[in-house]
Formats: C-alpha cells, sequence, structure tokens
C-alpha cells in the first residue's frame, strides 16, 4: 500500500480502515483529503475489500480547516491581491470531489466534534456512528464566511432543506442525541463504542455480494459527485469573495477567543 504520513490505513477481512492521525483536532488540509482520496482509491481496486470505515485519533473527528494556522493566514493575506493564490483551497475541493467518486460504502465513526470542512468530510460517508458527546456544526456564518466541502448540495440532502439551513444560519453545534433524531447520525451508541460500531455495521455490509453493492450504490448516488462539483465551484467563489472581507478577519479571531464577533456588514 502507499506510504501515507497523515491517515493509517488497514485491512480487517472485507473491510478497509482509514484512521486520521492528526491529533487532537484533525485539522485538514490539501495533503489529508488527498490521502483520503488515494485510500478509497486503493479499496476501490481491491476486489477483496467490500466496505470500509473512516476513523480518527485525538479529541475531534475533524475540526475542519485551521484558519489560526499562520501558513493559512498568509495564504489569506495573498488572496486579497492574487486570486490565483486561492489555487491550494481549490484543488482542496477537487481532492474532496474524488472521495465522492469512490464506488464502496463509507461508514464514518465519529467519536468527537465535526466541524465546517469536518462535517463535510463526514457527510461525505454513506453512514455515521455517533455518540452523545459527538458534535456537528456547520460554523462558517460565524466565520464570516460561506459554507464549503460540498455541503449545500449534500446536507440538505441528508437532513433536509429547513434543517440544513438552520445549521447554517445559526452556526450552532448539534449534539449526537439531535444528529441521530434528524438522521445525520445513522447509529449512535456511548463514545468508546463509536469505532466498533461503525466496524460492525461495514462488516454487514461486507457480507452482501459485492457487484451488488457497487452496482447499487452507483444507482442510489448517481449524479452525486457532479452536484458537489458545481457546489464547491460556486462555494469557492462565494469564500473567495467573503474571504476578503472585514468580518471574515474578524470571525475568524473571534472564534480563536471563543467569543461572540463583532460584525460590521463588510
Amino acid at each position: 500500500m502507499t506510504k501515507y504520513t497523515d491517515i493509517g490505513v488497514e485491512t480487517h477481512g472485507h473491510v478497509g480502515l482509514i484512521e486520521i492521525r492528526k491529533p487532537p483536532l484533525n485539522f485538514f488540509d490539501v495533503a489529508l483529503i488527498n490521502q483520503i482520496a488515494d485510500a478509497l482509491e486503493e479499496f476501490d481496486n481491491n476486489i477483496e475489500i467490500r466496505a470500509s470505515v473512516l476513523a480518527a485519533q485525538g479529541k475531534a473527528f475533524c475540526a475542519g480547516a485551521n484558519f489560526g494556522d499562520p501558513a493559512r493566514q498568509e495564504q489569506e493575506e495573498r488572496a486579497k491581491s492574487d486570486p490565483a493564490s486561492n489555487l491550494p483551497i481549490n484543488h482542496l475541493y477537487v481532492q474532496a470531489v474524488r472521495i465522492f467518486r469512490n464506488k464502496k460504502p463509507i461508514v464514518a465513526a465519529i467519536h468527537g466534534a465535526a466541524i465546517g470542512g469536518g462535517l463535510g468530510l463526514a457527510v461525505s460517508a454513506d453512514f455515521r456512528v455517533a455518540c452523545p458527546e459527538a458534535r456537528f456544526s456547520a460554523n462558517f456564518t460565524k466565520l464570516g464566511f460561506h459554507p464549503g466541502f460540498g455541503l449545500t448540495a449534500t446536507l440538505p440532502e441528508l437532513i433536509g432543506k429547513n434543517n440544513a439551513e438552520l445549521m447554517f444560519y445559526t452556526s450552532r453545534r448539534v449534539t449526537g442525541e439531535e444528529a441521530y433524531r434528524w438522521g445525520l447520525a445513522n447509529v449512535l451508541v456511548p463514545q468508546d463504542q463509536v469505532r466498533a460500531e461503525a466496524m460492525k455495521l461495514a462488516q454487514e455490509i461486507a457480507e452482501c455480494s459485492p457487484l451488488g453493492l457497487v452496482s447499487t450504490r452507483a444507482t442510489m448516488r448517481a449524479g452525486l459527485a457532479d452536484r458537489v462539483l458545481a457546489a464547491t465551484n460556486h462555494e469557492l467563489a462565494e469564500q473567495t469573495k467573503l474571504r476578503a472581507t472585514e468580518d471574515f478577519k474578524e470571525g475568524v479571531k473571534a472564534t480563536a477567543e471563543r467569543r461572540v464577533a463583532n460584525f460590521k456588514g463588510r
């Protein structure tokens, strides 16, 4: 198998396991999303693998993008004067679309927070196993930003348009119990059982015919990757505009300082 730096990849019978290894918060970047897409591609090409589990080390499942990262802040500054410097973010969404093009079912094990793009990653899976301590948040508007990672296409399909709007407009953190009621989580178990339960669900899927699974999933997810591609193209355009605003800078600062932002609308 390919050597990975940010993830661990294992096989357990007919189930593949991908573990994000950037604790404690598992912030993502292009490299991480690329490695997850590569691992899923390997599973697609491995006739023995019929389903996979996406899990994570540390406190959070994935806390999204690290806007407090100095390298990222430098990129944001360049973005204001040079639109071409947004290419790394664009490239991240290219990798994200690759995840949606994989052929076999994925179960995400959400033991902690899935925030922003981390929520987008969780929603890219077919199913989510969560716990009461899990938190799901599309916190983009609290950052002075626009949702990304294809969430404007995927989240309404999963939990309904109005619940998606509620998450987008409030940036609130949805608990594991609420996520389960909405259908954002398919299974709710105690925190220490999340990964085992995700593996159990993947193994149940893997008992089915591999050809039947791939065929049925292709039918059920027909056009999804293309809808995500169109969504990320639009999301990126909106994010690029908002990244240049005073409110975005204030939103990032307020989030880092754990206070309510003082937005000005400019």
